[in-house]
């Protein structure tokens, strides 16, 4: 059930600003790279509590260590959640954890609702993203909440080129209060509350409903609207997010935890696809892939990373950018995957990790074959028709994100420039 929090029990605190020191030698050398000076975070952020006003509490998810059972050549790993992890999440909630290995330590993060109280932009929605302080996170906490901020930062600096499909952050401060002590809370402007993941989930519980009631069999043709708008919706959230990991390979930044929950929707009505921003969140994972922090040593948040750059053959600066980037696509296929399977299939069907189950261990990253299977299994034909759609352009595409190699994988900009993504095959 959810909880509120009494603006008045909010105690202010010092500014965010000094728990910067994990991730500001990263944000200063590429910016000194570009020959500018590192943005202020006092003149661009609000770093007040007073600031703001807390409202409803949303929810909460959690970042926890993954364990490989197979890899790929500069693929990324299915998962393996240790078996501490609690039995009530959902499998929605676990694609949650997509995300690299961080040590032993737990990090639960809670979402609430408020908004802006003073200044300019008093009246402003956000959502607060509250991470647990050392005590309650361990280091890990600090590094991602740090990592956050900083890329943020970094990507909002150019205030004429700021990227409509990126989480927009407005401020961010720290808690200094009896439980809440040394909470690190970062501010979002509150473009939509809910995520791909959920329209997923809500679109898969309709599919069921409707069969049930036998409403595909007696109106054929409200079907075949229905399923016409599901593909323009899909498609307008494949670019959205696509647009911005293209954003954010061209500033030199990864993402590192690209999944269906960390893109926020600002409609889940698939009538208003015009009307749809999908936006990336989630940025505590995202490595900096400018050169000179290339040539440095690797952060605890980008070792891992490296590791299996190392182990796929990627070891000059050069090759370890083009492995990264690499890395984001694969993971952005299976985002596509989800969207093209979960959305068009009943509840409990498929979902996240039998996908990657599906693709990576039974058909070693063979979609061709992969489609065989799904084309002899009725439940899966509406997500095998969308991809079929302009002689196999979608899982030509699909493909072309999940090569095993990964020096064969398209970069962000040719997928969005590819004929399923503009629409054109529809």
């Amino acid at each position: 059930m959810a909880t509120a929090i009494s603006p008045h029990n909010f105690v202010p605190a010092k500014p965010f600003h000094g728990r910067l020191r994990f991730a500001s030698r990263a944000r200063s050398i590429h910016n000194c790279r570009r020959g500018r000076r590192p943005p202020s975070i006092r003149s661009t952020l609000i770093t007040e509590p007073d600031a703001f006003e807390v409202g409803r509490f949303i929810g909460s998810y959690g970042f926890m260590n993954i364990t490989s059972y197979l890899s790929f050549q500069g693929g990324i790993s299915s998962l393996n959640l240790y078996d501490e992890f609690s039995p009530g999440y959902t499998t929605d909630d676990i694609e949650r954890l997509r995300v690299q290995d961080v040590g032993e330590g737990q990090v639960k993060i809670r979402l609430y609702e408020g908004r802006i109280v003073q200044g300019p932009r008093k009246g402003t929605r956000v959502i607060f993203k509250v991470y647990p302080g050392r005590k309650g996170g361990g280091v890990e906490a600090d590094m991602m909440a740090a990592n956050e901020l900083s890329t943020h930062v970094y990507l909002q600096s150019d205030k004429e080129n700021i990227c409509p499909n990126l989480q927009f952050l407005l401020g961010a401060f720290e808690t200094k209060t009896g439980e809440q002590f040394h909470l690190q809370w970062l501010a979002f402007r509150n473009d939509g509350k809910y995520s791909a993941a959920d329209y997923g989930k809500l679109m898969s519980e309709g599919n069921t409903k409707d069969n049930a009631k036998g409403e595909n069999v007696w109106n054929p043709f409200n079907k075949e609207q229905k399923i016409k708008r599901r593909r323009l919706f899909i498609i307008k959230l494949l670019n959205g997010a696509m647009n911005g990991l293209a954003y954010m390979h061209d500033h030199d930044r990864l993402h590192q935890s690209l999944g269906s929950s960390s893109i926020v929707l600002s409609t889940l009505e698939e009538k208003d696809a015009a009307y749809l921003i999908p936006t990336l969140r989630d940025l505590s994972f995202s490595v900096d892939i400018g050169y000179s922090s290339l040539e440095a040593a690797p952060s605890a948040l980008s070792e891992e990373l490296w590791r299996r750059a190392s182990a796929a053959g990627a070891f000059t600066p050069l090759e370890k950018r083009a492995y990264g980037i690499a890395d984001d696509i694969y993971e952005a296929g299976f985002l596509f995957a989800y969207l093209a399977f979960i959305p068009f299939c009943e509840a409990g069907i498929m979902d996240t990790i039998s996908l990657q189950r599906l693709f990576e261990n039974t058909f070693q990253l063979d979609l061709h074959a992969a489609r065989e299977y799904c084309l002899a299994d009725d439940r899966l034909s509406e997500a095998v028709k969308f991809l079929d759609i302009g002689d196999g352009s979608g899982w030509e595409l699909l493909q072309a994100m999940l090569n095993p190699d990964y020096r064969r994988r398209p970069i962000a900009a040719a997928v969005l420039n590819h004929r399923f993504m503009t629409g054109a095959v529809l």
